[in-house]
């Protein structure tokens, strides 16, 4: 299709008459082969867990075209860039920082709790950061500062008392000075000039002299990145395995054509591979939106990609009976993004169950979220919001459970716990019990003789 051609979702799936239990097959997607990236990038991780710096500098020279003088970010440098930053710009950190912090610091308010179970019976539950974090920050086609925002603000409500982060060099050999500047307006001065997988595997393996290893890495990144990530999953943990980004819009015939338009463009320009996707009772509205979308296209910069991502296999507007429906196809589609744009559009978002985040009405777009509703934007892709959350301040932390009995509390199911422990054909587990039960019968022998 030429820069001038009209632009159409050209794929109109029809859903109406469908079963809905075959919605989820009968979806758009994104391709997403991570099992297949994950040879490419197997030699890499291993490579720097085996020759740390030496590894760093051959695949920088080889991905990112240069080799930094200093794989670690100077901090002075790193100020620098918060000092020259453009203060409307400035100021636009600063609302997006601390919205975010306010929404994650409701996200934290869950207190330790005790729950006494009886006399000398007691379980707390303990909710702990986790110590130290690596943050990877993509560069590429956009280099999003905004990710700087949505992982460290939750981890440092959470308390992660060690923040490193990684985003790929430029060809001054340093992230983009915007990553910077963020990076130091949050008082986070670890800061390395690598990209891809190898910034995988320096956190999940340390590289001596340079960076310690990391307990968890978080952050979005292209399907290289996201096979390191499943690749050294266990050694560390992960965030998510994220895939392209999505968009869904769940509209009536009430909602407006150019705000539609807009909002699927905005999620297509990420990537060619990203996915947005219209779901409507109303085909008039399809014609409309297809409509906007050949005007709007030739005024961004991005036009190409949007072409690409809303004319792909992954994109497309699907036409349902009725609005109910078109419910039933959100939730099985499960998008990152879902926006609700009908005439009741907070009726319909409450029978949402399966999102990463919904937008409500027409003036919640998702790029009021990308960047300063509060929310995260850290979210979950290819459907895994079936079962998956964005990142948040719970993310960063641990549930530990601390137990407290006393020799009164694990009498009252000694037990039951050894008939439990012989059921499953676990000897030495009741034995722990019973060489306690044993243990304070005698107690209590030794003292009713020594009472005499």
């Amino acid at each position: 299709m030429g820069s001038s051609g009209k632009i159409r979702l050209v794929r109109l799936i029809d859903f109406r008459g469908v079963d809905k239990r075959e919605y989820a097959s009968k979806l758009p997607r994104a391709e997403f082969d991570v099992t297949t990236a994950m040879a490419s990038v197997a030699p890499i991780c291993h490579g720097v867990r085996q020759r740390g710096q030496d590894a760093l500098r051959e695949f920088s020279q080889q991905f990112d075209h240069v080799v930094p003088l200093s794989f670690r970010v100077d901090p002075q440098i790193i100020a620098d860039c918060a000092a020259n930053l453009d203060p409307q710009l400035k100021a636009a950190f600063v609302t997006s920082i601390e919205r975010r912090r306010a929404v994650a610091r409701a996200e934290a308010d869950v207190p330790d709790r005790a729950v006494d179970l009886g006399p000398g019976a007691r379980v707390d539950i303990r909710y702990v950061p986790v110590r130290r974090v690596g943050l990877y920050v993509p560069g590429g086609l956009a280099p999003l500062a905004s990710s700087v925002i949505m992982n460290v603000v939750p981890a440092q409500v959470a308390g992660v008392s060690s923040l490193a982060l990684a985003s790929p060099p430029g060809p001054n050999g340093l992230p983009n000075a915007s990553i910077l500047a963020l990076c130091h307006m949050l008082g986070v001065d670890e800061v390395y000039a690598v990209g891809g997988a190898q910034a995988i595997a320096m956190f999940a393996y340390g590289v001596d002299g340079l960076c310690e290893p990391v307990d968890m890495i978080t952050g979005p990144g292209n399907i290289y990145v996201v096979a390191a990530k499943r690749l050294v999953k266990g050694v560390v943990g992960i965030d998510s395995e994220a895939g392209p980004t999505e968009i869904a819009i769940v509209a009536d015939d009430q909602a407006d054509p150019r705000f539609v338009a807009a909002d699927l463009m905005s999620q297509a320009e990420h990537d060619p591979n990203a996915a947005a996707v219209l779901i409507t009772d109303s085909r008039a509205l399809i014609d409309q939106v297809s409509a906007e979308l050949s005007k709007q296209v030739h005024s961004t910069a991005h036009a190409d990609r949007v072409r690409q991502a809303l004319n792909g296999p992954q994109s497309g507007a699907i036409l349902v009976s009725d609005i109910d429906a078109a419910i039933d196809v959100a939730n099985a589609y499960a998008a990152e993004h879902l926006e609700i744009q009908t005439a009741s559009a907070s009726e319909h978002a409450r029978r949402i169950h399966n999102a990463g985040a919904v937008f409500v009405g027409a003036y919640a777009p998702v790029s009021l979220g990308d960047y300063s509703a509060g929310s995260t934007h850290v979210l979950p892709t290819c459907g895994t919001a079936r079962h998956s959350s964005g990142l948040t301040v719970r993310s960063f932390m641990k549930t530990m459970h601390v137990i407290a009995y006393d020799a009164l509390g694990l009498a009252e199911v000694a037990d039951g716990v050894e008939i439990f422990a012989q059921a499953e054909k676990l000897p030495a587990h009741a034995n722990a019990i019973a060489q306690r039960q044993s243990s304070r019968a005698q107690s209590g022998s030794d003292a009713a003789s020594g009472s005499r």
